[in-house]
């Protein structure tokens, strides 16, 4: 079965042409970084606006690396939500718009389920169950997996998500939009020591993330600071840090509940090389093992909206040409395989 996967959620046009036999065949992604830079985050009218202009091209371009016309596709996957409604209104018109006229079956995918099994499309990839940690710029979240559609939310974010944290962190420290990515590279300057930062909601029983207090100690702590950028370096490290150790703990805490030894860690965050190397160690201690999608699948795309839709459509089920796109969409609603 051949799928072209259409993502559109927020920020980034992602569209790409998965194979059930052949594997990932295209992968196209344009980010929306510089539109959305000067005004220190996504602006969801221009962001919208921006899918329009650029996801016909991508569509056209992602069949064409594929070697793939309309009709070897057997399939059109799209992101229906989580996600700015505007931006996942203009993935989902497309999508059932090319349906129609191509006489094709269409599905409505979960924006989260394809960052769960993004890391399906590496080599080797987890078998179920595993536990999944989603982190992002709008979701931290822990899920116990047994299998695709079989979830079951142990945590998540209360307030702020990880990725915000970092964003909005950054932000204080003067770096640009997108911040989590400058944060991580001015982190590499600092050094330990200088800063203890509070690991939130660890001295407690449970799962659940908070990281607006982490963000407002950061912010006191800029303020009281010199300014230099050595004391912003450090500043960095120490944020840095007190995320990666708290998202390990909930997942040492999530792993040992459960009794799996397979984490997958999927999301934008989850490029951060010391999120991946502090990661590593720990499951190493546990005689377990963490997987990872490739970098240029943690952030939003359309490969894995491609390969969710695909086994989702392998196993029988479709969606209608009348489904609406849901802004708001709970994980563990979804149908088991």
């Amino acid at each position: 079965m051949r799928v072209l996967g259409i993502e559109t959620s927020c920020d980034e046009t992602g569209v790409a042409v998965y194979d059930s036999e052949e594997g990932l065949l295209s992968h196209e992604l344009y980010s929306q970084v510089k539109l959305h830079a000067d005004y220190g985050g996504v602006v969801p009218e221009l962001a919208s606006r921006d899918h329009v202009r650029k996801i016909i091209p991508l569509i056209e371009k992602a069949l064409d690396d594929a070697n793939s016309s309309k009709t070897d596709i057997d399939g059109i996957a799209y992101t229906q939500g989580p996600g700015l409604v505007g931006a996942l209104l203009v993935g989902s018109s497309v999508a059932r718009a090319l349906a129609f006229a191509w006489d094709k079956p269409t599905i409505g995918v979960h924006h989260m389920e394809g960052h769960l099994l993004a890391p399906m499309l590496e080599d080797p990839c987890p078998e179920f169950p595993f536990v999944a940690l989603l982190v992002s710029g709008g979701h931290s979240m822990l899920v116990d997996v047994k299998g695709i559609g079989e979830y079951e939310v142990l945590g998540e974010s209360i307030d702020d998500a990880a990725g915000e944290a970092f964003d909005k962190t950054a932000k204080l420290l003067g770096l640009d939009y997108p911040g989590g990515p400058h944060l991580a590279k001015l982190a590499d300057e600092g050094e330990g020591g200088h800063y203890a930062f509070p690991r939130p909601m660890t001295d407690r029983p449970g799962l659940d993330f908070s990281f607006s207090g982490l963000k407002t100690f950061a912010a006191n702590t800029i303020r009281a600071s010199d300014g230099q950028r050595q004391t912003y370096a450090n500043i960095a490290y120490a944020f840095q840090e007190a995320v990666v150790d708290t998202l390990m703990i909930k997942c040492r805490r999530a792993l040992k509940q459960t009794g799996r030894k397979r984490l997958v860690i999927s999301g934008g965050v989850s490029a951060n090389k010391h999120l991946r190397a502090a990661m590593k160690k720990m499951l190493n201690d546990m005689g377990g093992q963490a997987f990872y999608p490739a970098l240029n699948l943690c952030t939003d795309n359309g490969a894995m909206i491609a390969y969710a839709g695909c086994q989702r459509m392998a196993a029988g089920q479709t969606s209608s040409l009348s489904e609406v796109a849901k802004p708001r969409w709970s994980l563990d609603s979804l149908t088991p395989l």
